[in-house]
């Protein structure tokens, strides 16, 4: 089966199962652009979550919380008011810990410049930890994600270790960063079909020779907002705070079979 074949075959097999995460649907703020992926022969989308906050309420043996291993106390898409922490704060029975989770994305490519593709449309948006993995038999993967997380620790022991003050503060830090991170994704939806749309259009007229064609290198830097082109919105054209992070594409080869 040549390569091709196979890619088809994963994404046929991996779309048609069942969605078994906790939610068990895509989020609303993300479907445009799962659907988007998952209508074009080289993308399919295999994990996504738009950007959420928790609290977790984990063991007593200190705040390395596995979320697999503990109690969702609270969780949230849209940004989160103080009176509904307080109220899940008194379900705590060992560490609770107060987390803020941006925009992740797992897409599996079907040849690796497509996943370059993906990744300079995320760089561009304000992703700058955005990587792509390469398997050892050529399983293409891009991820795309950021560093503006936030984690706190608010009790030890079920006993509250912080004032509600504080947890006020905590969340205003938090919902600020739940709003940029709807923002990059928007932006994110703007540069990928603009980049979409130019590869249809390239691919239609081979004789056309996009000044850009050549330009994705392991640094990019310069405006967002002239990379992206005519991609961003009037509404949306500020540029993206970027993380301190290095914006350069980072490829993976998994040692062992993959």
């Amino acid at each position: 089966m040549d390569r091709n074949a196979e890619f088809r075959r994963s994404k046929a097999q991996f779309l048609g199962k069942a969605d078994l995460s906790r939610k068990g649907s895509v989020d609303e703020d993300v479907v445009d652009i799962v659907q988007l992926l998952n209508t074009r022969d080289q993308f399919f989308t295999t994990s996504s979550c738009s950007g959420r906050i928790l609290l977790l309420d984990g063991g007593v043996n200190g705040f390395e919380v596995q979320k697999q291993n503990c109690c969702w106390l609270l969780v949230t898409h849209k940004p989160c008011i103080k009176d509904d922490v307080i109220a899940a704060l008194k379900k705590a029975n060992g560490d609770a810990i107060l987390k803020f989770e941006p925009f992740v994305l797992h897409v599996q490519c079907r040849q690796l410049k497509d996943a370059q593709l993906l990744h300079s449309a995320a760089v561009d948006s304000g992703f700058r930890n955005s990587g792509i993995t390469v398997g050892k038999k050529g399983k293409t993967m891009m991820a795309v994600r950021s560093t503006h997380s936030l984690e706190v620790p608010l009790s030890h022991k079920g006993k509250l270790m912080v004032t509600e003050e504080y947890i006020d503060f905590l969340l205003n830090i938090a919902n600020q960063k739940m709003e940029e991170n709807k923002k990059r994704i928007e932006r994110f939806y703007n540069c990928l079909q603009h980049a979409l749309e130019r590869e249809t259009v390239t691919h239609s007229h081979p004789k056309i020779k996009e000044k850009n064609n050549s330009s994705y290198t392991r640094k990019k830097k310069g405006n967002p907002e002239k990379a992206c082109g005519k991609c961003m919105t009037e509404e949306n054209n500020e540029e993206p705070e970027h993380d301190d992070d290095d914006p350069g594409i980072s490829i993976n080869i998994f040692p062992e079979e993959y």
